[in-house]
C-alpha cells in the first residue's frame, strides 16, 4: 500500500503539477528557500532539489545555495522591480492617508500593507498583525505593534494560535495584500492558511477592508491557473491599485461591486 502512494506521488503527471505550482511559487515571491517549499508543498528536501534541477535544466528557474530564483530576478529586471517598488510605495503612502488618529488596524503579511506604517506620521495607532517582518523593524513610538505569534510559514504567522489571538480582538479598519487580483472578484493567495486568517481578521472588522495590489496583481480571469487558495468575500470591499492597472479588469472589478482607488 506504502508503495502505491509513493508511486502515484512520483507519477509523470503529479511531478509535473507540483513542478509548476513549485515554479509559480517561485516567480510570485521573486526568491525561495528549499525548506520553505518542502513545508508549502508537504515534500521531502530531496524531492525539492529534483524538481528544482529540473526546472533549471528547462531554463525555467535558477537554483540558489538553498533554494532558487526566478531568471529575471537572477539577472536584475531593474527597470521593473523599480517600477513596481514605485507603484507600491505610492499604494502604500496613499493606504496611510486612510489611518485615523486613535485606529485600531489589522494588517496581515503584506509588506506593502506593512510600509504604510512609515507615513502614518505623528497619529497615535495600534495594530495587530502576522506579519513576522514587523519583528524585525523599527516603528515610531505612536504606533503600537501586537504580533499575533503562530507558526511562521515564510514571513507569515498562521495556525490556530495565530486565529485564536485575532478572534480575541478587534480593529474598525484592515489592510491586507494578496498574490493576485481576478476580475471576477477572487482573490488569491500563495498560503493556504492565510485565507483563515484573513477571513478571521475580517470578522473581527467593525468598518472598513482595503485590500492593496499594485497592477502586476491585476490579473484576468482566463489566466486563473488554480483556484486553489483563492476566494470572493461578501461584504463591501475597497481595492487600492495604481495607475498602470488594466483598464478593462478595472472596469470588471467595479461591476463585480468592488470599489477602486486609483493612486
Amino acid at each position: 500500500m506504502l508503495n502505491k502512494v509513493i508511486e502515484m506521488k512520483n507519477s509523470k503527471s503529479n511531478v509535473e503539477t507540483r513542478q509548476q505550482n513549485i515554479l509559480k511559487y517561485v516567480r510570485k515571491a521573486g526568491e525561495a528557500h528549499s525548506n520553505d517549499l518542502a513545508k508549502e508543498f508537504r515534500i521531502s528536501i530531496m524531492t525539492v532539489r529534483r524538481d528544482l534541477h529540473d526546472l533549471e535544466q528547462k531554463h525555467l528557474l535558477k537554483r540558489t545555495h538553498g533554494g532558487a530564483t526566478t531568471l529575471d530576478y537572477v539577472k536584475g529586471n531593474k527597470t521593473l522591480s523599480k517600477n513596481i517598488k514605485m507603484c507600491r510605495d505610492l499604494i502604500s503612502r496613499y493606504a496611510a492617508t486612510l489611518v485615523k488618529d486613535g485606529d485600531r488596524v489589522f494588517i496581515n503579511g503584506s509588506k506593502t500593507a506593512l510600509k504604510m506604517l512609515d507615513y502614518v506620521g505623528d497619529k497615535n495607532v495600534t495594530v495587530y498583525t502576522n506579519n513576522g517582518l514587523a519583528m524585525g523593524r523599527k516603528f515610531p513610538e505612536n504606533v503600537s505593534i501586537h504580533m499575533t505569534g503562530g507558526e511562521l510559514r515564510n514571513h507569515i504567522l498562521v495556525g490556530d494560535f495565530t486565529m485564536r489571538n485575532i478572534l480575541d480582538v478587534t480593529a474598525n479598519k484592515t489592510f491586507i495584500g494578496c498574490w493576485a487580483v481576478y476580475d471576477d472578484g477572487a482573490f488569491l493567495y500563495n498560503i493556504a492558511n492565510e485565507i483563515g486568517i484573513n477571513e478571521a481578521m475580517i470578522s473581527r472588522t467593525t468598518e472598513d477592508l482595503y485590500i492593496l495590489a499594485d497592477h502586476s496583481k491585476l490579473q484576468r480571469h482566463d489566466n486563473l491557473e488554480s483556484s486553489y487558495g483563492s476566494c470572493i468575500y461578501d461584504r463591501k470591499v475597497t481595492l487600492i491599485t495604481d495607475n498602470q492597472a488594466d483598464t478593462e479588469i478595472i472596469e470588471k472589478l467595479r461591476a463585480s461591486g468592488i470599489e477602486i482607488i486609483i493612486v
